[in-house]
Protein backbone atom coordinates (compact mmCIF):
# COMPACT_ATOMS: atom_id res chain seq x y z
CA UNK A 1 0.00 0.00 0.00
CA UNK A 2 0.94 3.66 -1.00
CA UNK A 3 0.63 6.26 1.58
CA UNK A 4 0.28 8.99 -1.13
CA UNK A 5 -2.67 7.12 -2.35
CA UNK A 6 -3.46 5.34 0.90
CA UNK A 7 -6.26 8.13 2.69
CA UNK A 8 -5.88 11.16 -0.61
CA UNK A 9 -7.75 10.96 -3.85
CA UNK A 10 -5.07 11.12 -6.81
CA UNK A 11 -4.24 15.42 -7.64
CA UNK A 12 -6.82 16.58 -5.08
CA UNK A 13 -6.00 18.66 -2.07
CA UNK A 14 -8.24 16.69 1.37
CA UNK A 15 -11.21 18.11 2.02
CA UNK A 16 -9.58 20.46 4.71
CA UNK A 17 -10.47 24.25 6.26
CA UNK A 18 -7.14 25.35 4.45
CA UNK A 19 -8.15 23.98 1.12
CA UNK A 20 -11.68 25.62 1.46
CA UNK A 21 -10.22 28.86 2.23
CA UNK A 22 -7.54 29.52 -0.41
CA UNK A 23 -7.89 29.27 -3.86
CA UNK A 24 -5.56 27.21 -5.43
CA UNK A 25 -2.80 27.72 -8.30
CA UNK A 26 -3.63 26.46 -11.80
CA UNK A 27 -2.48 22.91 -12.19
CA UNK A 28 1.23 22.49 -13.33
CA UNK A 29 1.16 19.73 -15.93
CA UNK A 30 2.92 16.73 -15.21
CA UNK A 31 6.10 15.69 -16.48
CA UNK A 32 6.26 13.74 -19.74
CA UNK A 33 9.12 12.66 -21.65
CA UNK A 34 12.81 13.26 -20.84
CA UNK A 35 14.03 16.27 -19.76
CA UNK A 36 17.89 18.17 -18.28
CA UNK A 37 18.30 19.73 -15.00
CA UNK A 38 21.20 21.13 -12.41
CA UNK A 39 18.95 20.19 -9.72
CA UNK A 40 16.03 17.77 -9.53
CA UNK A 41 13.67 18.66 -6.37
CA UNK A 42 11.65 15.27 -5.41
CA UNK A 43 8.36 16.57 -3.44
CA UNK A 44 6.38 20.34 -3.44
CA UNK A 45 6.10 20.91 0.33
CA UNK A 46 7.48 22.92 2.63
CA UNK A 47 11.53 21.48 1.60
CA UNK A 48 11.00 20.87 -1.71
CA UNK A 49 9.63 24.51 -2.79
CA UNK A 50 12.29 26.07 -0.44
CA UNK A 51 15.39 24.40 -2.01
CA UNK A 52 13.97 24.84 -5.47
CA UNK A 53 13.25 28.70 -5.40
CA UNK A 54 16.88 28.90 -3.28
CA UNK A 55 18.03 27.21 -6.12
CA UNK A 56 16.80 28.84 -8.75
CA UNK A 57 17.98 32.28 -7.04
CA UNK A 58 21.31 31.27 -7.38
CA UNK A 59 20.98 31.04 -11.30
CA UNK A 60 20.67 26.98 -11.43
CA UNK A 61 18.23 25.01 -13.77
CA UNK A 62 16.08 23.18 -11.54
CA UNK A 63 13.10 20.45 -11.90
CA UNK A 64 10.55 20.56 -9.08
CA UNK A 65 8.45 16.88 -8.81
CA UNK A 66 5.06 16.30 -7.27
CA UNK A 67 3.09 13.15 -6.89
CA UNK A 68 -0.02 15.38 -5.88
CA UNK A 69 -0.22 18.97 -6.27
CA UNK A 70 2.17 21.35 -4.37
CA UNK A 71 1.56 22.03 -0.64
CA UNK A 72 -0.36 18.72 -0.91
CA UNK A 73 1.35 16.99 1.79
CA UNK A 74 2.08 17.46 5.19
CA UNK A 75 2.72 21.45 4.39
CA UNK A 76 -0.68 21.76 3.57
CA UNK A 77 -2.64 20.39 6.49
CA UNK A 78 -0.22 21.26 9.51
CA UNK A 79 -1.41 23.37 12.97
CA UNK A 80 0.65 26.45 11.22
CA UNK A 81 2.16 27.11 14.11
CA UNK A 82 6.08 28.49 13.76
CA UNK A 83 7.45 28.06 16.79
CA UNK A 84 11.50 28.86 18.42
CA UNK A 85 14.27 26.43 18.80
CA UNK A 86 14.10 22.97 17.80
CA UNK A 87 11.19 20.33 18.13
CA UNK A 88 12.98 19.12 21.56
CA UNK A 89 14.03 21.13 24.20
CA UNK A 90 17.78 22.68 24.59
CA UNK A 91 18.58 20.15 27.53
CA UNK A 92 17.76 17.31 25.37
CA UNK A 93 19.46 18.61 22.37
CA UNK A 94 22.67 19.52 24.58
CA UNK A 95 22.58 15.79 25.55
CA UNK A 96 22.48 14.86 22.23
CA UNK A 97 24.99 17.06 20.24
CA UNK A 98 26.88 19.07 22.93
CA UNK A 99 26.74 22.44 23.98
CA UNK A 100 29.19 23.78 21.02
CA UNK A 101 26.50 22.44 18.80
CA UNK A 102 23.12 23.05 20.91
CA UNK A 103 24.42 26.40 20.40
CA UNK A 104 24.46 26.48 17.01
CA UNK A 105 21.06 24.37 16.35
CA UNK A 106 19.27 27.34 18.46
CA UNK A 107 20.79 30.15 15.92
CA UNK A 108 19.74 28.15 12.81
CA UNK A 109 16.73 27.62 14.35
CA UNK A 110 16.47 31.89 14.83
CA UNK A 111 17.09 31.56 11.44
CA UNK A 112 14.33 29.32 10.15
CA UNK A 113 11.90 31.51 11.72
CA UNK A 114 13.61 35.01 10.56
CA UNK A 115 13.26 33.35 7.02
CA UNK A 116 9.67 32.66 6.67
CA UNK A 117 8.97 35.73 7.82
CA UNK A 118 11.25 37.03 5.15
CA UNK A 119 9.93 34.63 2.48
CA UNK A 120 6.52 35.64 3.25
CA UNK A 121 7.33 39.33 3.36
CA UNK A 122 9.62 39.66 0.52
CA UNK A 123 6.95 37.61 -1.99
CA UNK A 124 4.35 39.14 0.03
CA UNK A 125 2.24 36.13 0.86
CA UNK A 126 -0.65 36.65 1.87
CA UNK A 127 -0.90 33.24 4.75
CA UNK A 128 -2.74 35.63 7.91
CA UNK A 129 0.75 35.45 9.93
CA UNK A 130 0.50 36.71 13.61
CA UNK A 131 3.16 36.31 16.07
CA UNK A 132 2.56 34.32 19.41
CA UNK A 133 2.55 30.96 20.64
CA UNK A 134 1.76 29.62 24.10
CA UNK A 135 3.32 26.14 25.75
CA UNK A 136 0.75 25.52 28.24
CA UNK A 137 0.98 22.70 31.49
CA UNK A 138 -1.24 21.08 33.42
CA UNK A 139 0.31 20.95 37.18
CA UNK A 140 2.55 22.55 39.38
CA UNK A 141 5.19 21.09 38.33
CA UNK A 142 5.87 21.31 34.51
CA UNK A 143 4.91 25.30 35.20
CA UNK A 144 7.86 25.48 37.45
CA UNK A 145 9.74 23.25 34.51
CA UNK A 146 8.29 25.59 32.18
CA UNK A 147 9.69 28.86 33.98
CA UNK A 148 13.32 27.25 35.00
CA UNK A 149 13.37 26.82 31.32
CA UNK A 150 12.55 29.97 30.32
CA UNK A 151 15.34 31.45 32.82
CA UNK A 152 17.66 28.96 31.17
CA UNK A 153 17.39 30.44 27.45
CA UNK A 154 17.62 33.90 28.69
CA UNK A 155 20.71 32.83 30.72
CA UNK A 156 22.32 30.41 28.00
CA UNK A 157 20.86 31.30 24.55
CA UNK A 158 20.38 35.31 25.04
CA UNK A 159 16.97 34.31 24.38
CA UNK A 160 14.61 36.71 27.10
CA UNK A 161 11.42 36.54 25.19
CA UNK A 162 9.58 33.55 26.87
CA UNK A 163 6.76 35.43 29.09
CA UNK A 164 5.89 33.31 32.51
CA UNK A 165 2.23 32.44 32.89
CA UNK A 166 0.61 31.80 36.46
CA UNK A 167 -2.05 30.31 36.33
CA UNK A 168 -4.26 33.98 36.70
CA UNK A 169 -2.25 34.83 33.52
CA UNK A 170 -3.14 31.61 31.48
CA UNK A 171 -6.36 31.51 32.25
CA UNK A 172 -6.64 35.07 31.29
CA UNK A 173 -5.23 33.74 28.04
CA UNK A 174 -6.77 30.58 27.64
CA UNK A 175 -9.62 29.72 30.28
CA UNK A 176 -9.34 26.18 29.96
CA UNK A 177 -10.02 24.19 33.42
CA UNK A 178 -7.05 22.33 32.19
CA UNK A 179 -4.07 24.86 32.18
CA UNK A 180 -2.65 25.94 35.42
CA UNK A 181 0.22 27.84 33.67
CA UNK A 182 3.18 28.10 30.75
CA UNK A 183 5.10 30.51 28.73
CA UNK A 184 3.84 33.05 25.88
CA UNK A 185 6.55 33.28 23.08
CA UNK A 186 5.42 36.44 20.85
CA UNK A 187 8.50 35.58 18.55
CA UNK A 188 7.11 32.78 17.50
CA UNK A 189 3.68 32.85 15.13
CA UNK A 190 1.48 30.89 13.24
CA UNK A 191 -0.30 30.84 9.91
CA UNK A 192 -2.03 29.49 7.18
CA UNK A 193 0.05 26.61 6.11
CA UNK A 194 -1.44 26.00 2.64
CA UNK A 195 -1.74 29.31 1.51
CA UNK A 196 2.05 29.95 2.71
CA UNK A 197 3.20 26.77 0.84
CA UNK A 198 0.91 28.01 -2.47
CA UNK A 199 2.66 31.27 -1.81
CA UNK A 200 6.73 29.61 -2.00
CA UNK A 201 5.45 27.76 -5.21
CA UNK A 202 4.57 30.76 -6.72
CA UNK A 203 7.44 32.65 -6.08
CA UNK A 204 9.39 29.65 -7.20
CA UNK A 205 7.59 29.90 -10.60
CA UNK A 206 8.45 33.12 -11.00
CA UNK A 207 12.29 32.55 -10.31
CA UNK A 208 12.39 30.26 -13.22
CA UNK A 209 11.29 26.74 -11.48
CA UNK A 210 9.85 24.52 -13.86
CA UNK A 211 7.22 22.34 -11.74
CA UNK A 212 6.08 19.28 -12.60
CA UNK A 213 2.60 17.78 -10.52
CA UNK A 214 1.12 14.70 -10.56
CA UNK A 215 4.44 13.08 -11.45
CA UNK A 216 5.29 10.19 -9.40
CA UNK A 217 8.79 9.46 -8.63
CA UNK A 218 9.26 5.85 -8.84
CA UNK A 219 13.30 4.92 -8.66
CA UNK A 220 16.22 6.85 -8.15
CA UNK A 221 19.69 5.68 -10.07
CA UNK A 222 22.86 7.34 -8.02
CA UNK A 223 25.18 8.51 -10.61
CA UNK A 224 26.89 12.23 -12.06
CA UNK A 225 24.49 12.47 -13.52
CA UNK A 226 21.59 11.30 -11.05
CA UNK A 227 18.51 9.36 -12.80
CA UNK A 228 15.29 9.72 -11.73
CA UNK A 229 12.40 7.83 -13.25
CA UNK A 230 8.76 9.29 -12.80
CA UNK A 231 5.91 7.17 -13.88
CA UNK A 232 5.72 8.99 -17.28
CA UNK A 233 8.91 10.32 -17.87
CA UNK A 234 12.73 10.87 -16.46
CA UNK A 235 14.36 13.54 -15.51
CA UNK A 236 18.40 13.65 -15.96
CA UNK A 237 20.41 15.97 -13.17
CA UNK A 238 23.43 17.07 -11.58
CA UNK A 239 22.13 16.33 -8.32
CA UNK A 240 18.77 15.20 -6.74
CA UNK A 241 17.35 16.49 -3.26
CA UNK A 242 14.88 14.28 -1.61
CA UNK A 243 12.00 16.17 0.34
CA UNK A 244 9.54 13.68 0.70
CA UNK A 245 9.65 13.72 4.54
CA UNK A 246 6.37 11.27 5.53
CA UNK A 247 5.56 10.42 1.41
CA UNK A 248 8.99 9.31 0.73
CA UNK A 249 7.89 5.13 0.59
CA UNK A 250 10.85 3.24 -0.84
CA UNK A 251 12.93 5.42 -2.98
CA UNK A 252 15.61 5.44 -0.20
CA UNK A 253 16.17 2.55 2.22
CA UNK A 254 18.46 4.44 4.91
CA UNK A 255 15.98 7.34 5.02
CA UNK A 256 13.23 5.32 5.71
CA UNK A 257 14.67 3.50 8.55
CA UNK A 258 15.60 6.48 10.21
CA UNK A 259 12.00 8.71 9.33
CA UNK A 260 8.72 7.06 10.00
CA UNK A 261 5.30 8.70 8.64
CA UNK A 262 2.85 8.98 11.40
CA UNK A 263 -0.59 10.27 10.90
CA UNK A 264 -2.17 13.38 12.79
CA UNK A 265 -5.59 14.91 12.64
CA UNK A 266 -7.40 18.62 12.99
CA UNK A 267 -10.72 19.85 13.19
CA UNK A 268 -12.58 22.81 12.57
CA UNK A 269 -15.34 24.18 14.55
CA UNK A 270 -18.47 25.87 12.80
CA UNK A 271 -17.27 30.23 13.75
CA UNK A 272 -17.62 30.28 17.38
CA UNK A 273 -18.65 34.19 17.59
CA UNK A 274 -18.81 36.09 21.06
CA UNK A 275 -17.73 32.57 22.29
CA UNK A 276 -14.42 32.15 20.86
CA UNK A 277 -13.33 34.71 24.18
CA UNK A 278 -13.82 31.09 26.08
CA UNK A 279 -10.95 29.52 23.96
CA UNK A 280 -8.98 32.37 23.46
CA UNK A 281 -8.58 36.35 24.25
CA UNK A 282 -5.74 36.79 22.14
CA UNK A 283 -4.67 35.96 18.52
CA UNK A 284 -2.16 33.38 19.27
CA UNK A 285 -1.34 29.68 19.04
CA UNK A 286 -0.98 27.23 21.80
CA UNK A 287 0.19 23.85 22.52
CA UNK A 288 0.60 21.83 25.55
CA UNK A 289 2.61 19.52 27.41
CA UNK A 290 1.28 16.37 26.47
CA UNK A 291 3.27 13.97 25.02
CA UNK A 292 0.98 13.48 22.09
CA UNK A 293 0.56 17.53 22.09
CA UNK A 294 -2.60 18.98 21.74
CA UNK A 295 -2.76 22.51 19.53
CA UNK A 296 -5.11 24.83 18.66
CA UNK A 297 -5.71 28.40 17.36
CA UNK A 298 -8.71 30.61 16.02
CA UNK A 299 -8.64 30.81 12.66
CA UNK A 300 -9.19 34.39 10.91
CA UNK A 301 -12.65 33.03 10.35
CA UNK A 302 -13.64 32.84 14.06
CA UNK A 303 -13.39 29.17 14.46
CA UNK A 304 -11.35 26.72 16.82
CA UNK A 305 -8.46 24.97 14.84
CA UNK A 306 -7.76 22.04 17.08
CA UNK A 307 -5.19 18.78 16.38
CA UNK A 308 -4.93 16.47 18.51
CA UNK A 309 -4.74 13.03 18.42
CA UNK A 310 -2.38 10.03 16.36
CA UNK A 311 -2.66 7.04 14.16
CA UNK A 312 0.49 4.54 12.89
CA UNK A 313 -0.56 2.68 9.88
CA UNK A 314 -1.91 3.75 6.33
CA UNK A 315 -5.36 4.14 6.57
CA UNK A 316 -6.87 6.83 8.67
CA UNK A 317 -9.59 6.73 10.86
CA UNK A 318 -13.33 6.70 9.61
CA UNK A 319 -14.14 9.49 11.87
CA UNK A 320 -11.74 11.70 12.45
CA UNK A 321 -13.85 14.44 13.71
CA UNK A 322 -14.83 11.99 16.76
CA UNK A 323 -11.28 11.43 17.30
CA UNK A 324 -10.40 15.23 17.70
CA UNK A 325 -13.61 16.21 19.37
CA UNK A 326 -12.08 13.63 22.55
CA UNK A 327 -9.03 15.83 23.22
CA UNK A 328 -10.58 18.86 22.14
CA UNK A 329 -13.77 18.64 25.07
CA UNK A 330 -11.36 17.55 27.28
CA UNK A 331 -9.75 20.61 27.14
CA UNK A 332 -13.08 23.00 26.44
CA UNK A 333 -15.73 21.13 28.28
CA UNK A 334 -18.00 23.84 27.15
CA UNK A 335 -17.81 23.07 23.52
CA UNK A 336 -18.75 19.33 23.50
CA UNK A 337 -22.01 20.08 21.73
CA UNK A 338 -20.23 22.50 19.05
CA UNK A 339 -20.71 21.79 15.30
CA UNK A 340 -17.56 20.42 13.47
CA UNK A 341 -17.05 21.95 9.93
CA UNK A 342 -14.04 20.06 8.15
CA UNK A 343 -11.78 17.31 10.20
CA UNK A 344 -9.09 16.47 8.35
CA UNK A 345 -5.53 13.79 8.72
CA UNK A 346 -2.09 14.40 7.17
CA UNK A 347 0.95 12.63 7.09
CA UNK A 348 4.24 13.79 8.63
CA UNK A 349 7.10 11.67 9.91
CA UNK A 350 9.24 11.97 13.16
CA UNK A 351 12.34 10.32 13.79
CA UNK A 352 13.48 8.29 17.14
CA UNK A 353 14.65 11.50 18.76
CA UNK A 354 12.17 14.01 17.33
CA UNK A 355 15.07 16.09 15.87
CA UNK A 356 15.19 16.03 11.78
CA UNK A 357 17.34 13.87 9.60
CA UNK A 358 19.53 16.13 7.30
CA UNK A 359 21.79 13.31 4.90
CA UNK A 360 24.33 13.25 1.98
CA UNK A 361 23.00 9.95 0.65
CA UNK A 362 25.74 10.32 -2.11
CA UNK A 363 28.00 12.49 -3.61
CA UNK A 364 25.27 14.47 -5.08
CA UNK A 365 22.31 13.18 -3.29
CA UNK A 366 20.65 15.05 -0.23
CA UNK A 367 17.88 14.34 1.62
CA UNK A 368 15.73 16.50 4.71
CA UNK A 369 13.17 15.09 6.54
CA UNK A 370 11.58 13.87 10.17
CA UNK A 371 10.25 17.14 11.18
CA UNK A 372 8.14 15.38 13.96
CA UNK A 373 5.34 17.85 14.15
CA UNK A 374 7.74 21.31 13.82
CA UNK A 375 8.20 21.43 10.23
CA UNK A 376 6.86 25.34 9.31
CA UNK A 377 9.90 26.72 10.25
CA UNK A 378 12.69 23.80 10.22
CA UNK A 379 11.38 22.18 6.62
CA UNK A 380 11.25 25.22 5.14
CA UNK A 381 15.13 26.26 6.87
CA UNK A 382 15.84 22.65 5.66
CA UNK A 383 15.33 23.44 2.13
CA UNK A 384 17.51 26.23 1.64
CA UNK A 385 20.67 24.75 3.66
CA UNK A 386 20.34 22.25 1.22
CA UNK A 387 20.06 24.38 -1.49
CA UNK A 388 23.44 26.49 0.05
CA UNK A 389 24.85 23.39 0.28
CA UNK A 390 24.71 22.82 -3.25
CA UNK A 391 26.04 26.24 -4.39
CA UNK A 392 29.25 25.08 -1.87
CA UNK A 393 28.61 26.31 1.60
CA UNK A 394 27.32 23.55 3.41
CA UNK A 395 27.89 24.95 6.96
CA UNK A 396 24.43 24.99 8.41
CA UNK A 397 24.03 21.77 6.46
CA UNK A 398 26.54 20.01 7.81
CA UNK A 399 25.54 20.97 11.46
CA UNK A 400 22.34 19.91 11.04
CA UNK A 401 23.78 16.82 9.61
CA UNK A 402 25.51 15.82 12.84
CA UNK A 403 22.35 15.08 14.70
CA UNK A 404 23.01 11.35 15.88
CA UNK A 405 19.36 9.91 13.88
CA UNK A 406 19.63 5.94 15.36
CA UNK A 407 17.57 4.09 13.06
CA UNK A 408 14.07 2.47 14.10
CA UNK A 409 13.87 -1.04 16.70
CA UNK A 410 12.36 -3.32 14.01
CA UNK A 411 13.14 -1.89 10.75
CA UNK A 412 9.89 -0.77 8.19
CA UNK A 413 8.31 -3.88 8.63
CA UNK A 414 7.75 -3.87 12.69
CA UNK A 415 8.38 -0.40 13.63
CA UNK A 416 4.83 0.64 13.28
CA UNK A 417 3.43 -1.99 15.88
CA UNK A 418 6.85 -1.25 18.23
CA UNK A 419 5.73 2.27 17.99
CA UNK A 420 2.20 1.77 18.69
CA UNK A 421 3.34 0.18 22.27
CA UNK A 422 5.51 3.07 22.92
CA UNK A 423 2.55 5.44 22.36
CA UNK A 424 0.20 3.55 24.20
CA UNK A 425 2.31 4.11 27.42
CA UNK A 426 3.11 7.51 26.48
CA UNK A 427 -0.96 8.39 26.45
CA UNK A 428 -1.39 6.30 29.83
CA UNK A 429 0.97 8.50 31.15
CA UNK A 430 -0.44 11.72 29.76
CA UNK A 431 -4.02 10.52 31.53
CA UNK A 432 -2.44 9.79 34.61
CA UNK A 433 -0.60 13.64 34.88
CA UNK A 434 2.93 11.60 35.49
Amino acid sequence: MNLLYSNDRPGEYPPSWYAATVGPLEPFAPLRGETRADVCVVGAGFTGLSAALHLAEQGLDVVLLEAHRVGFGASGRNGGQLGSGQRMDQHFVEKQVGRDDAAKLWELAEEAKDLVKSLISRHKIDCHLKPGIAHMAFSNREVEEEHAYADMLAEHYNYPHLEKLDRAAAQALCPSPKYVGGTLDMTAAHLHPLAYALGLASAAREAGVRIFERTEVQSITEGTPAKIATDKGTVTADHVVLACNGYLGGLNGKVAARVMPINNFIAATEPLGDDAARVLTRDVAVADTKFVVNYFRLSHDNRLLFGGGESYGYRFPSDIAALVRKPMTEIFPHLKDIRVDYAWGGTLAITMKRLPYLARLGPNILSASGYSGHGVGTATHAGKLMADAIGGDATGFDTMSRIPTTPFPGGTAFRSPLLVLAMTWFSLRDRLGV
